[in-house]
């Protein structure tokens, strides 16, 4: 028996890779599917079925493509339905893996059709159970997403149903869920990519709940704003996609700098993937930067426009990287990108823009003295209740995308930016900038260096409550 966790630390995303006797089936594979072929290849195996969970909604599945490419059906859980050929399971339905068995076990809650498998071994006993985003590590699937008709209290009722059924399972029983810390299909997951279910029964809150209602109102409280391609990965996850190898053919176009700014004069959307340090020091006016380095895909999932074409400036060497982390999540009209990269714009002697960057110790010499000035933090709100800089105005990247312009009667003051160690304060910036906004500095490592500061003026939950 072999299983492999094929981790992508900047999704919090798990596929999950089975062989046994030569027969292999693959768990929520990403769209791009050469890992798993590759797999495949070394274990000399064949892939035999495909295994969706759900239709996951922060990440485009590579379900259609591996399908196509090894002849295995895809197969999903009760009460699916899909624009493509699939093979619906049965509850308790099992599935022969060489020696291996994988048994669906329907868990609606999360969304109608999620569906755990439990993998039985030779001798049929339970050894671990994939748990897609039915059960994380220290968290549950959020239900507010997909319930169609149904309310957030009633998914969040059939999730309680659904993990008395997983509860029931022995305590050895090791859990492989689909996300790990920092996704947003979650509240609060915790850093561990698997565990068991005892572990979980012992530590979960949302397995200690003591009744229904309880762990009604436990899920549901303090649930954000899902982010705005959620949905949109859902129905492309539901209703089918192009090929990666299409998309990238038609997406991996060298542009000239003539070129490049003919499709940005008729409205193509500027993405800079550069790394924040490169892109301070001079970037195309109107550039949105998100640096392939941090959780690229998911912010440009939440930042980008999905109906407008995209220009890439990337690094020379980075382009098919790019444009494989965008499709991830459903950015199939990528244009093309800069050929020779922010030099050639340069050497064309085009316009460029700047972000400063200040030290921490800048800005506490000038906090005391400037009364214009702005600390701006764009971490999320429970980050900033956690420990802020005094005065500080706390707008979530999340959402300073679409309303950035609501800041425009803050251009008089000197705004410094931060977040939590500098990749988001980037972006922020580079939002800010977009609209308009030009006095504005970058905190250079963020609210990590800004609280070793004996000069700066830290609130903390502690302090409030002296």
């Amino acid at each position: 028996m072999f299983i492999q966790q094929l981790y992508t630390g900047c999704l919090s995303e798990a596929a999950y890779f089975i062989e046994s006797e030569g027969e292999a089936a693959v768990i929520d594979p990403l769209r791009d599917v050469e890992h798993y072929l590759q797999l495949a290849s070394e274990r000399n195996a064949t892939i035999r079925y495909i295994f969706e969970t759900h239709f996951h909604a922060d990440f485009v599945s590579g379900h259609l493509d591996l399908a196509a490419k090894t002849g295995a059906p895809i197969v999903y859980g009760p009460r699916t339905e899909t624009a493509f050929p699939i093979h619906l399971a049965r509850d308790g339905e099992r599935f022969r893996i060489g020696k291996l068995e994988l048994e669906a076990i329907h868990t609606p809650g999360h969304t109608i059709e999620s569906t755990c498998y439990l993998l039985r071994d030779h001798h049929r006993l339970p050894r671990c159970l994939f748990t897609g985003d039915t059960l994380f590590v220290g968290d549950v699937g959020r239900p507010d997403l997909f319930g169609g008709s149904m309310t957030s209290a009633g998914m969040a009722s059939m999730l309680f149903d659904s993990l008395e059924k997983i509860k029931k399972l022995p305590d050895e029983v090791i859990i492989y869920p689909a996300h790990g810390a920092g996704s947003s299909c979650g509240k609060n997951i915790g850093s561990e990519t698997s565990s068991t279910i005892g572990e979980q029964k012992r530590t979960n809150y949302a397995l200690l709940a003591p009744s229904r209602e309880a762990f009604i109102l436990q899920v549901i409280e303090g649930l954000s704003t899902p982010p705005q391609y959620f949905p949109l990965n859902a129905s492309i996850n539901k209703e089918g996609y192009a090929g990666l190898d299409e998309v990238m053919e038609r997406s991996l176009r060298p542009l000239g700098v003539d070129a490049f700014r003919g499709l940005v004069l008729e409205g193509a959307f500027i993405l800079d993937t550069r790394n924040a340090d490169e892109f301070a020091e001079g970037f195309i006016p109107k550039s949105l930067q998100i640096g392939l380095k941090g959780r690229f895909a998911e912010w440009a999932g939440i930042l980008v426009p999905f109906d407008k074409p995209l220009v890439l400036v990337v690094d020379p060497g980075m382009e098919s990287e790019a444009i494989t982390r965008l499709a991830r999540v459903g950015f199939d009209r990528v244009s093309g990108y800069l050929e020779g990269g922010i030099g050639a714009w340069k050497a064309a002697g085009q316009k460029t823009d700047m972000v400063v960057t200040v030290e921490p110790e800048e800005l506490a010499l000038d906090l005391p003295f400037d009364p214009g000035l702005l600390v701006l933090d764009v971490r999320r709100h429970p980050e900033f209740v956690e420990g802020h800089v005094r005065g500080a105005m706390n707008r979530d990247l999340n959402g300073l995308g679409g309303p950035a312009t609501d800041l425009k009667n803050l251009e008089h003051r000197n705004i410094y930016v931060h977040c939590e160690s500098g990749y988001r304060s980037m972006i922020a910036c580079s939002i800010l900038k977009k609209a308009g906004i030009q006095n504005l500095r970058n905190v250079n490592g963020g609210y990590q260096r800004l609280k070793l500061l004996s000069t700066m003026p830290i609130i903390t939950e502690t302090s409030v409550l002296n």
